[in-house]
């Protein structure tokens, strides 16, 4: 075996562990759908639970704990399809998880929530500071590689309006039907 520098050592004891850990996309996909049915499983539990309400006569259907109790089965049924569809393709592939520019995609996407989070939020109103942000996404992770400019000029009008539709969409929700005042 050579080290990373190439000079015929044997790698580092460090590297060597690293390597053991290194998982297949499937494997994570089972994994992270292991995770994932837990947190499910613990959120309808949680929100059945939850206290009823009896004493003030409030309607089965308004219950403190049935929106927990929904979304934890909606959980578990989605964990239940990524591990499904892991273990379907565990016998297709072989790239380990971070493969091919993961960590930079990875990184960019850190990146990206973290400014909108904290620069465009303070900075700019929400429907505004919402669009920079679903537009600078979707523009960077559907840009072509090697296309011609017209495929360029679809890709950042389809971000735009995937843009203006995405931040109309959460203003008017927030806004109007959950009456939240957004920065």
């Amino acid at each position: 075996m050579t080290d990373l520098a190439g000079a015929g050592t044997a790698p580092a004891p460090v590297f060597t562990l690293f390597r053991a850990f290194i998982m297949t996309m499937s494997q994570a996909d089972r994994l992270t759908a292991i995770v994932l049915a837990a947190l499910g499983l613990a959120m309808a539990v949680g929100g059945y639970t939850m206290d009823r309400l009896e004493i003030r006569q409030i309607h089965p259907a308004s219950i403190p704990g049935l929106v927990p109790m929904i979304l934890g089965v909606l959980m578990v049924i989605c964990a239940a399809l990524l591990f499904r569809d892991g273990a379907r393709a565990a016998s297709e592939e072989s790239s380990s998880v971070f493969a091919s520019g993961s960590w930079m995609r990875l990184g960019l996407t850190a990146a990206l929530t973290l400014a909108y989070a904290i620069v465009l939020l303070g900075w700019l109103p929400y429907f505004w500071a919402t669009v920079v942000f679903v537009f600078a996404f979707a523009a960077l992770f559907s840009w072509p590689a090697e296309g011609s400019t017209r495929a360029r000029l679809i890709c950042l009008g389809s971000a735009a309006l995937l843009a203006l539709a995405a931040s109309w969409g959460t203003t008017a929700l927030f806004s109007e039907v959950f009456l939240v005042r957004l920065p």
